[in-house]
């Protein structure tokens, strides 16, 4: 089983590329290598191969980084499944990680909604987006603040709060409100619930 991330740049539209571009690229480098384990396309569309343990958080790091830079955001469909062919780039593989990825992708932009999975357990599936859906209530409001503490802690979840503090040069108190506005506490749980049940039956 793998994982496919499909997603587009919310807003874009008003942004130079380079406003953004570089900040998707500099994480997606650290991935892997495109164009076998990511591309972008299309100007502002992207896609990504990735293991399914590490598919949620690294679709939460991508909405905080492109929500450090002001009114932007980022929409991202997730499929767990198969890959039944590989190309030489993401964007020509194929499988039915492709496939609910791209549909799940498609959805959420007809309903408005910024992050959903698709996977063969629907039950799950039910659970997820739901928790999803409640999670972006909060996390669609980051401001620019709330994300970068977020990209911080998702980086380096070892990472102190002074030590936080320090990079920031802020008061550690400072860094503890800030996770707190961010919710801090309610991705971390969000994601170890994804670590425990993302596995599905192979389709």
């Amino acid at each position: 089983m793998i994982a496919v991330l499909t997603g587009d740049i919310v807003n874009s539209a008003g942004y130079k590329t380079t406003d953004w571009m570089p900040v998707l690229k500099n994480f997606l480098r650290e991935l892997g290598d495109s164009p076998g384990v990511w591309e972008i396309y299309r100007g502002d569309e992207f896609q990504i191969r990735i293991a399914p343990e590490k598919a949620l958080k690294v679709a939460i790091q991508i909405k905080a980084l492109i929500k450090t830079i002001k009114y932007l955001d980022v929409r991202i469909g997730i499929g767990l499944g198969d890959e039944d062919f590989r190309g030489v780039g993401v964007s020509e593989s194929n499988g039915s990680a492709y496939q609910r990825s791209g549909r799940t992708l498609s959805l959420l932009k007809e309903k408005k909604i910024n992050l959903a999975i698709a996977t063969a357990d629907s039950q799950l599936e039910d659970t997820l987006n739901l928790m999803l859906k409640l999670g972006l209530d909060f996390m669609d409001t980051w401001s620019v603040v709330s994300a970068e503490i977020i990209v911080m802690a998702l980086e380096d979840p070892g990472a102190s709060q002074k030590e936080i503090a320090d990079q920031l040069q802020i008061q550690q108190s400072a860094v503890s409100q800030r996770q707190k506005r961010a919710r801090l506490d309610l991705v971390k749980d969000l994601l170890n619930y994804y670590d425990k049940n993302y596995k599905s039956p192979r389709t």
